[in-house]
């Protein structure tokens, strides 16, 4: 591979966008899949109508007749519990005219009621309106031709919900591979389950969804980016780095299978669910104590020291990211444009924790990985930098992602393997592959 004719020509095809030369070390990404109208066309397609999305929390509609409104993947749709407490997924088009039937973000209804012209339907999707004699044949109401439309596939695991619009796709647990062990290292804080906190943030980042993927489980852009994070931690005394060892790296990176990858560390800020810091004052001590007892106690010392101690950044391809840090924040992102994705985000808690400890929980939620924290302001200017600077594709043509390929032995977390791992899923999806 010729170093300087890689910089210079651009391919033509999908196929010769992601360039990996394992013996020279070398992995490049051509920069025109951030720009181009026509590799987010095929990017809907291949990936977005054919992987697994993510759709919600199951604590979102805790109660029977629940529901959320929610787009996923391009779609409308209704995420809800009918009376008997099954979880349902239609698409929220009315059959008649096709106008969205809910229109509500949120809330729990016995029934939903189409305004344009009054069409219903109950909880469970079956047309609920009758009509006059005269106004539709005998036939109309068969079949289920005037019931809601549900999606081709909706599977969950731990309370994680989601879709599929693709009815061939592997089962769900078969997608998620690798990544089920790390939600379980979620799910498993509490006893009593998780929950969604609030009604999340939605906003909006000026650069290409793909950038977002990346810096997502991006170690290596923690430091230069996020300094004054690190800073503020360390002049109100919330850095701690004595987890058995102040190696930021220590874990690891590790490929978690079918484009999904996880930077795992041990952590340097406190922890809700069971690490404490001396700004959070010694009368939070013994409570955050007595959460750690609990862990080991319920799983032994290694998994639950491991799940009290380390911090952990997943992307679930394509485009879920679960950060279990100082808080747990749930993120999906989705294309406007090439340059534009509207990104939303959830806080995932333990349910039922201590009023003080959720209080710390979501002050680190908006401190850090909120749209007006420290972290997510930082990430935003860097990515919509990208996005500026990819004006000059036609001289600099390629991204290098190459940090860490010639290492022996396992990835370290500022290298760049996590993000070689989604590029190989994206080059396969684009080619055709499953």
């Amino acid at each position: 591979m010729d170093t300087a004719l890689i910089n210079r020509e651009i391919p033509s095809d999908h196929a010769d966008l992601v360039v990996e030369d394992r013996e020279r070390h070398l992995f490049r990404v051509a920069r025109r899949v951030f720009t181009e109208q026509s590799i987010l066309e095929g990017e809907h397609d291949a990936i977005f109508d054919r992987c697994w999305l993510y759709l919600g929390h199951g604590s979102e509609i805790a109660s029977n007749c629940d529901f959320i409104t929610r787009a996923v993947g391009g779609r409308e749709l209704i995420f809800n519990r009918d009376r008997g407490g099954a979880v349902h997924a239609f698409l929220n088009t009315c059959p008649h005219r096709g106008a969205m039937v809910v229109r509500e973000r949120k809330g729990n209804a016995l029934a939903f009621r189409c305004f344009y012209h009054g069409w219903s339907f109950n909880v469970n999707g079956r047309f609920a309106s009758r009509f006059e004699e005269g106004n539709y044949g005998k036939e109309h109401y068969g079949g289920g031709c005037a019931d809601l439309a549900q999606v081709p596939r909706l599977e969950s695991y731990r309370d994680f919900w989601f879709v599929n619009f693709d009815r061939n796709a592997v089962p769900l647990a078969d997608y998620l591979a690798g990544a089920r062990e790390y939600i379980d290292l979620v799910a498993d804080q509490s006893e009593a389950g998780m929950e969604v906190v609030g009604s999340g943030q939605q906003y909006r980042i000026n650069a290409n969804w793909k950038l977002l993927a990346e810096n997502s489980i991006d170690a290596f852009h923690g430091f230069p980016v996020h300094s004054t994070y690190f800073d503020y931690l360390k002049n109100i005394g919330s850095l701690r780095m004595d987890s058995g060892t102040n190696d930021f790296t220590a874990r690891g990176m590790t490929d978690l299978g079918n484009g999904h990858a996880v930077i795992e560390y041990a952590s340097p800020w406190g922890r809700p669910i069971a690490r404490w810091v001396p700004s959070w004052g010694e009368d939070k001590r013994e409570l955050v104590e007595r959460l750690r007892k609990n862990l080991i106690q319920r799983f032994g010392e290694e998994r639950g020291l491991r799940i009290a101690e380390t911090s952990r950044n997943m992307l679930i391809f394509p485009n879920l990211v679960i950060n279990d840090i100082m808080a747990i924040t749930i993120r999906t992102f989705y294309p406007e444009a090439p340059d534009q994705m509207t990104v939303s985000a959830w806080a995932l808690a333990a349910r039922g924790e201590d009023s003080e400890l959720r209080k710390l929980r979501l002050f680190n939620f908006l401190e850090f990985l909120g749209p007006g924290g420290f972290a997510t302001p930082d990430d935003q200017e860097a990515l919509e930098n990208c996005q500026r600077g990819y004006r000059n594709m036609r001289e600099v043509a390629w991204n290098d992602i190459s940090k860490g390929m010639p290492r022996a032995g396992k990835p370290m977390n500022d290298d760049e393997e996590q993000m070689r791992c989604f590029w190989r899923q994206w080059r396969q999806r684009m080619a055709g592959a499953p």
